[in-house]
């Protein structure tokens, strides 16, 4: 499966999977926004990596999808060094 990367906080990377979840279940980036209460706009935004969702906005996508949220969006700890 396809991550996309988002640096977070001092490093940190929230990945998600929307883009390849929407393209399997044959949905368009406005009819996922349909379903999730944002604009078409906002779906690109956090494909692009350019939009951390809110946590509740985060569930919404997953429940689209008809999955947990973190099979969804992981975060994962940048390495101590």
């Amino acid at each position: 499966m396809l991550y996309i990367k988002i640096t977070a906080f001092g490093g940190d990377r929230i990945k998600n999977h929307v883009r390849a979840l929407r393209n399997e279940h044959g949905m368009t980036q406005e009819q996922l926004g349909e379903i999730i209460g944002v604009s078409r706009q906002s779906v690109i935004a956090i494909e692009t990596m350019k939009y951390n969702p809110s946590l509740e906005l985060a569930f919404k996508i997953a429940k689209a999808f008809h999955m947990y949220i973190e099979d969804v969006f992981v975060f994962e700890e940048k390495e101590e060094k």
